[in-house]
């Protein structure tokens, strides 16, 4: 299993790269979220990947953060979907967005992702609801980018509202919109705070 390659940019495309990690050129496919997050041509890169062994081809495929490999990695093991699917789903999503959809049960956004059919769609959905805890979810779509440590001040804050009473979707709306109205607010108790008192 390779993990992870480090090494010098050589090429990058949208949907692949080559590493050169000591004179060697790793081939990796990679979904558009990583290449939006790749340094440029000559530069130094590290991609966290997943090795795929098949009888006619071994396959490698590269992810710009930890998170996007497990995503991926849960994605494919529903049944009928294969890592090219897979790489589909990531490149028409955000994280977020996609934990979201599979949390929230709603296969139609699933299903607007190009090369994703309706069925494919809701055995997603099926498949993977009990795995996407819903609170992770909301935060990581919430706070909208793939920042972690406002990913973070957003789950805590939903966590508290639910604590006090709130279900997951008015807490949700709550936060979107005190971010809405704020978008620089950064700590727990502001958000908190702001959502309790509608402003």
């Amino acid at each position: 299993m390779i993990a992870y390659v480090k090494g010098t940019l050589a090429e990058k495309t949208p949907s692949r790269v080559i590493v050169d990690v000591g004179g060697v050129g790793y081939e990796a496919f990679i979904p558009l979220s990583t290449f939006d997050r790749l340094p440029a041509a000559g530069d130094a890169v590290k991609l966290y990947t997943y090795h795929s062994v098949r009888e006619d081809a071994q396959l490698l495929y590269g992810f710009a953060t930890e998170r996007e490999r497990e995503m991926f990695e849960l994605v494919t093991t529903v049944s009928g979907v294969g890592p090219k699917l897979a790489l589909a789903v990531l490149s028409g999503l955000t994280i977020g967005d996609l934990q979201l959809a599979i949390a929230e049960g709603n296969a139609k956004r699933l299903a607007s992702v190009k090369g994703i059919g309706k069925k494919t769609a809701e055995r997603i959905v099926i498949d993977l609801k009990d795995k996407v805890n819903p609170i992770e979810a909301v935060a990581n779509a919430t706070a909208a980018s793939a920042d972690d440590a406002k990913a973070s001040v957003v789950r805590d804050a939903l966590l508290a509202l639910t604590a006090l009473g709130f279900n997951e979707e008015t807490a949700r709306k709550q936060v979107q919109k005190v971010l809405a109205d704020d978008p620089a607010v950064a700590d727990t108790e502001s958000i908190i705070r702001r959502a309790l008192s509608g402003k």
